[in-house]
């Protein structure tokens, strides 16, 4: 039986997590070293962790609550889902995000949908909000770094957008790619601050993923529309993989007959597989994934560990689609 047990430190910032980081500013050559430099080139080179302006509130959004996605679980509070999250583009702690995404710009943004379709189309944010009936479900969350949360995310299913522009029978993936804006995305243009990855950041999902009912495009959360460091004004939302898959602020979505690329499997393919399914039985190389820290109402540094869910407890539902597949080597 699964005893529980009072977190320590290392369970809010996994030593795992704090020796990859330190990897990444090493091999990028940030060191030590930095924080000798003169006062002023140690100010230009730190200044953007100042961080810009406070996020504007959510606006409120029209949408219905379908009991099918209302499960009986705990919410975690709405602070913690907006406040504690992962956007390298806006820095590397959690809390950078919440502090740093103020400034960007969704107004009359636009997400152009091509490849192989017979329609393509480019919508812009209102557009599809209009389109697309709007429902609540509530998701079990699950990063990759082994915590995970409650979200009550607002959106409609990606299914609806795919068959809006008709796939071809040569459609096998769709490829996603996050906004290319270093001006408003920091990270973008400084390697120290955006984690040494290759941006634009970029995702793909299997047709059969992609139309599964599960998957949702989210415009909002908690009721509102999306904050800029949870993906606004448009996110992927699939709840059965690891969160570094649910790429955030979507501009284009591509069908596409081959495998797309993504941006944690080329950074990383030994740590960071293209399906990215939860599963308790398979561990990253330097941290065990059986058991994940459920960040809910109490404090930080009082989380409930609990064991990990196959395919985060979706697994009566989106099993099938892996029929045959060695999970081990499909990770």
């Amino acid at each position: 039986m699964y005893k529980h047990r009072n977190p320590t430190e290392a369970d809010i910032t996994p030593e795992s997590l704090f020796h990859q980081r330190r990897r990444i500013l090493q091999a990028l050559g940030i060191t030590a070293a930095t924080l000798s430099l003169p006062g002023a080139a140690r100010a230009d080179l730190l200044s953007w962790f100042k961080g810009a302006a406070p996020p504007a509130p959510g606006k409120p959004l029209s949408f219905s609550q379908p009991t099918m996605w209302h499960p009986n679980l705990p919410l975690t509070p709405e602070d913690k889902v907006t406040g504690y999250n992962n956007f390298y583009e806006f820095g590397l702690d959690k809390a950078d995000p919440a502090a740093n995404a103020g400034g960007l710009k969704t107004e009359g943004w636009k997400i152009q949908i091509d490849g192989e379709v017979a329609k393509p189309i480019t919508l812009d944010i209102d557009d599809i909000r209009r389109r697309f009936p709007l429902e609540e479900r509530i998701y079990r969350f699950r990063c990759v770094e082994a915590w995970s949360m409650v979200i009550p995310w607002v959106g409609f299913p990606l299914s609806q957008l795919i068959k809006h522009v008709e796939p071809t029978s040569n459609a096998r993936y769709v490829a996603f790619q996050t906004l290319l804006d270093p001006e408003q995305m920091p990270g973008q243009k400084d390697r120290f601050i955006g984690g040494g990855l290759d941006y634009p950041y970029v995702e793909g999902l299997r047709m059969d993923e992609a139309l599964h009912p599960l998957t949702l495009l989210a415009v909002g959360v908690y009721g509102k529309t999306l904050p800029p460091q949870n993906g606004a004004p448009i996110r992927l939302v699939t709840p059965w993989k690891y969160g570094f898959k649910n790429i955030k602020s979507i501009v284009h979505i591509r069908l596409t007959r081959e495998q797309p690329p993504s941006t944690w499997n080329l950074a990383a393919p030994n740590e960071y597989g293209f399906y990215a399914n939860v599963n308790p039985n398979v561990d990253h190389p330097r941290w065990s994934q059986a058991s994940e820290r459920f960040i809910g109402s109490g404090g930080l540094l009082n989380v409930q560990r609990q064991p990990t869910l196959l395919f985060n407890g979706y697994a009566d539902q989106v099993a099938s689609l892996y029929n045959g597949m060695d999970l081990r080597e499909n990770f």
